[in-house]
């Protein structure tokens, strides 16, 4: 009987933390334009916005739409760290690329010191392709706790 409520206990906490995990994404934004041009950050939203005040359904029989503005999807509040862009007049510029991973270290240590666990990190590059010298080259570090 003993074991079967501690057995039980341990069940019960399980569900419970594996139900009250939330996620976060804070995403760096680094300029792949020449001559050092572009704008290179890491931003983070501090306000929290519900999905489905934003979502529509749609459907052959009822095509009804979220009345939502694009305005009330935009988040006001939010962190901005400048990062260092990749060129400069010279070209590449290692050093900043240095400058910008002891930045974005510092953030992932920061945020695993508060309780948080990265969980996924996706990146990619924004170019019109062939020929186009500008772009962004885009992480999303997607954190839960």
């Amino acid at each position: 009987m003993k074991k079967l409520l501690i057995t039980t206990c341990i069940v019960l906490a399980a569900t419970l933390e594996m139900s009250a995990q939330q996620f976060k994404v804070i995403t760096s934004v680094e300029s792949i334009v020449p001559s050092g041009l572009g704008r290179s950050r890491i931003v983070n939203a501090l306000e929290q916005k519900d999905h489905k005040e934003y979502t529509s359904v749609q459907t052959e029989e009822d095509n009804t739409r979220n009345k939502s503005k694009r305005a009330d999807i935009r988040v006001k509040n939010f962190e901005e760290t400048k990062l260092l862009n990749f060129f400069n007049i010279g070209g590449i510029r290692f050093q900043n690329i240095a400058a910008n991973d002891a930045l974005l270290t510092s953030m992932l240590n920061d945020m695993v010191a508060n309780g948080w666990e990265l969980a996924f990190v996706t990146s990619a590059v924004e170019s019109a392709g062939k020929g186009d010298a500008n772009g962004i080259f885009i992480t999303r570090y997607i954190f839960k706790k």
